[in-house]
């Protein structure tokens, strides 16, 4: 395949084939093309043992307009496609630039978001501990259209995870989020678990956490219930939803 470098393996294979077989033939049953089979018999070295070379093969075809043009539009718009950054240049310098060129311009505007372009958030893998942490959260299943005697059933899930085990209990609620239904489920759930994480967690459940406050504070009856229960109360940051993907991920395949 045009642009794919052989590997170590071809090239034995090919002058193994090559012992029984014509060129053409040889080249078929490595699966490669008769002019790489040639540049093969003319030089038989392996090509991890071939130097790469770090240099440009031919001239930059965006010289001239990249630090002036491109770079300008990248750092003004660092989201902007390729191709939109193409039909610019287009519009601008007529026949310069024709859409041969826009594979070229990608791996360029690539080259520039890695080294040069807005920082990007990084994410960590959740390592979770046996018996460390469980979740709570409600899930809205009116999309579902549930009806009992034709009649809208509105209603949410109360669902709980233990992140280790991936162990659940789910139970549905009439209502919204309320504290009691926060504590009726959580207590369901362990009493079904038969035991109790070292760690509670949720997202910012307005039962749960006084929300209009900066600093992290429990409410008066939550506070109680993770005393009687001998749990730490703990939430995910505020407007990071990927950091509660245990049981976010789980409440997904409920639905479907």
């Amino acid at each position: 395949m045009s642009g794919t470098r052989i590997t170590d393996q071809q090239v034995r294979l090919y002058m193994n084939k090559r012992k029984h077989h014509p060129q053409e033939v040889a080249a078929a049953k490595t699966g490669i093309s008769v002019r790489t089979a040639r540049r093969i018999e003319r030089d038989a070295t392996l090509p991890s043992q071939k130097p790469r070379h770090s240099w440009r093969t031919r001239p930059d075809p965006f010289a001239e307009v990249w630090d002036s043009e491109v770079v300008p539009l990248l750092r003004n718009a660092p989201h902007l496609m390729g191709i939109t950054v193409l039909r610019k240049l287009q519009d601008d310098h007529p026949d310069r630039y024709p859409d041969s060129m826009r594979r070229t311009l990608e791996r360029r505007i690539r080259q520039w978001r890695a080294l040069e372009g807005p920082t990007q958030e990084v994410f960590f893998p959740q390592e979770h501990q046996p018996g460390v942490r469980g979740l709570s959260d409600f899930t809205d299943m009116s999309k579902l259209c549930v009806t009992i005697g034709g009649a809208p059933f509105g209603h949410r899930l109360y669902h709980f995870v233990l992140a280790f085990s991936r162990w659940e209990y789910a139970n549905v609620v009439e209502g919204g989020e309320s504290f009691e239904a926060l504590t009726t489920g959580l207590q369901n759930a362990l009493w079904q678990a038969g035991g109790c994480p070292r760690e509670h967690r949720t997202d910012s459940l307005s039962a749960a956490f006084r929300n209009l406050t900066e600093q992290e504070d429990f409410t008066t009856r939550y506070a109680a219930l993770l005393d009687h229960y001998g749990m730490e109360g703990t939430r995910n940051n505020r407007g990071l939803g990927h950091e509660y993907g245990a049981v976010k991920n789980m409440c997904c395949s409920i639905k479907n």
